[in-house]
């Protein structure tokens, strides 16, 4: 499943400018907030230069980048269920209005997720106490935890610092990572990347004197998740993939597909320099590059897998 990043923002801060300059979708920027309108949803691809290497050495005939599903709720109505269902959000803050204070925005937007978590569970609670009058004694716990919630959110303290395990279904939002991103001339400037992304990636690159500031953006968000990138590379397609770091063999099987993780019998594993300087997974493994493991190999970031499976 790809990665999921929510774009949250006071009204004209740029949140569907930065949405279509991540995802080239072309959804329509207002000036005002429309809470009836749907959120509008992408997909943003995570560029990385060792793919396209791979892809050439080996002779790949197809290359796909991994990629990021990026959800843009305009208005500042209900939280709509994918923003919930995000790893992490970007505050987009308004750094070119004249008087601007991104600063100041950034813990409105602190503010405003914390009532949105609080409403949440207030919600949820008045579901629970009502299924908790049937006598069943995990129902009435659960409404002792769901207060508890609702207190400590009353508070004014996100859910992250709560210091316990939480129910699974809550989908808080207070615990997800919200990385800041200013909109303007001390941080992106998210309406020339609009513009820059309707042109090929080549034309693109001509107007900037660096690398384009939505790949460090992407950066930034899979530090802030953690993340590593492997590949699985060959003939037909070579391909990148983002894994949360500390996990598995079986997990990347997972996350290419689960029959694959079901049928999982052995991983071959190079890495994504040696497998450049070898030429072919063959030579590689000629040289003794290539090495078999099992399901609890830890992935390291630039592996290249070759998952063998038996369903």
């Amino acid at each position: 499943m790809a990665l999921r990043v929510g774009i949250v923002g006071l009204p004209n801060s740029g949140k569907t400018t930065l949405f279509n300059a991540l995802t080239r979708a072309g959804a329509q920027v207002t000036a005002y907030a429309d809470v009836t309108q749907k959120p509008n949803l992408g997909m943003a691809v995570i560029r990385d230069e060792r793919l396209e290497r791979l892809a050439e050495v080996v002779g790949s005939k197809k290359v796909t980048p991994a990629a990021i599903r990026v959800v843009d709720a305009p208005g500042r109505g209900e939280i709509p269920g994918e923003l919930r269902q995000a790893d992490a959000l970007l505050a987009v803050l308004d750094g070119f209005s004249d008087g601007a204070e991104p600063a100041a925005d950034l813990e409105t937007l602190r503010l405003e997720v914390i009532v949105a978590d609080r409403e949440h569970v207030d919600r949820r609670l008045e579901r629970v106490r009502k299924e908790a009058k049937s006598g069943d004694r995990a129902k009435r716990q659960e409404v002792e935890l769901t207060e508890r919630l609702l207190a400590h959110l009353d508070a004014g303290h996100p859910l992250s610092d709560w210091p316990s395990e939480l129910p699974t279904e809550l989908e808080p939002l207070t615990t997800k990572p919200l990385i800041p991103l200013e909109n303007g001339p001390d941080g992106i400037d998210c309406a020339l990347e609009m513009e820059l992304a309707e042109l090929s990636d080549e034309e693109a690159a001509e107007f900037r004197s660096g690398a384009s500031a939505l790949d460090d953006l992407v950066v930034r968000l899979k530090e802030a998740l953690g993340l590593i990138t492997f590949f699985t590379v060959g003939d037909t397609e070579a391909r990148s993939w983002t894994l949360r770091h500390g996990r598995t063999a079986l997990d990347a099987a997972e996350s290419i597909h689960s029959d694959i993780a079901r049928g999982f019998i052995r991983c071959e594993v190079i890495r994504w320099d040696d497998l450049l300087e070898c030429g072919s997974h063959a030579e590689a493994a000629r040289r003794g590059l290539q090495r078999l493991e099992g399901k609890t190999y830890v992935v390291e970031d630039g592996d290249v897998l070759n998952i063998r499976f038996n369903v």
